[in-house]
């Protein structure tokens, strides 16, 4: 009797300050919801209306359809960036140096994006400024219209394009024929819809021909690293995995990353 008289003693000094302490958490608990609550009361969310009713005159038309035409142009911002650009032939550029070093997943693709993004927008740099001073600028002070702005922004993308195709028109020439157009004479005789799909064969075939010429040399390595493991009689033994550190060593001392910018860069100059 006394053992079990102790036990229900110590249990009650046990669990009394712990409810004690549980009725003041709550008690403080309740307090700072009822704050809390009070705040959200306090809090207003703005309310958005957006109302669609028929134009009441030809100047909202026109409006909307402008409004429709930009919603449009941001869309398609991302082929612009991609078409438009420097971006396709520096992002086929980085791509065959990868496949050239027998890289299989370094860098990954997401880097050589990001790489040819940056390169870009370097490279565009003078271009996207004039876009900003003649386009996007004057129409945000009132200066001009939506339709003035368009063809703004157009020029110095279509001057950047043609400037890249001045060596060798051959594409125009293609795309103008596939048009049945007459020969043009300036650049403003060529059409902005027959101007970028040649531009976009001319960067593909650029991009191509320095492909070419980054495989030579790596090449070389694999044709001679094969050579020497056929005649040691090694032939179940792939020549990439023996090629591939000379490659990257090669790579290296020539300082490939510097050297392959430098020389993508002086291409679009």
């Amino acid at each position: 009797m006394k053992k079990l008289a102790i036990g229900v003693a110590c249990i009650c000094l046990f669990c009394i300050p712990a409810t004690l302490s549980a009725q003041s958490n709550t008690g403080t608990s309740q307090t700072g919801r009822t704050e809390i609550d009070a705040t959200r009361e306090t809090t207003r969310v703005p309310f958005v209306n957006l109302n669609i009713r028929e134009p009441q005159n030809n100047r909202e038309v026109a409006f909307s359809i402008q409004l429709l035409l930009l919603i449009t142009l941001i869309t398609l911002a991302p082929s612009i960036l991609l078409l438009m650009t420097s971006f396709l032939r520096l992002s086929i550029a980085l791509d065959f140096i990868k496949r050239a070093l027998s890289l299989q997943q370094v860098p990954p693709t997401q880097v050589l994006n990001g790489i040819a993004l940056f390169l870009t927008i370097f490279i565009m740099w003078p271009t996207f400024t004039d876009i900003y001073n003649k386009s996007f600028k004057p129409m945000a002070d009132g200066q001009i219209n939506i339709e003035t702005a368009y063809t703004e922004a157009g020029k110095p993308l279509r001057l950047f394009m043609y400037k890249q195709m001045a060596h060798d028109p051959s594409h125009i020439r293609l795309c103008m024929s596939l048009a049945r157009m007459e020969k043009p004479n300036t650049l403003a005789d060529v059409p902005t819809h027959v101007l970028i799909p040649a531009f976009i064969l001319h960067e593909l075939t650029v991009a191509f021909q320095i492909g070419i010429f980054l495989y030579l040399p790596f090449i070389i390595i694999d044709m001679v690293v094969a050579s020497i493991l056929m005649s040691m009689g090694m032939i179940m033994l792939p020549p990439v995995q023996i090629s591939m550190p000379f490659k990257l060593i090669l790579f290296v001392l020539v300082d490939g990353w510097n050297l392959l910018v430098g020389q993508l860069f002086q291409s679009f100059l």
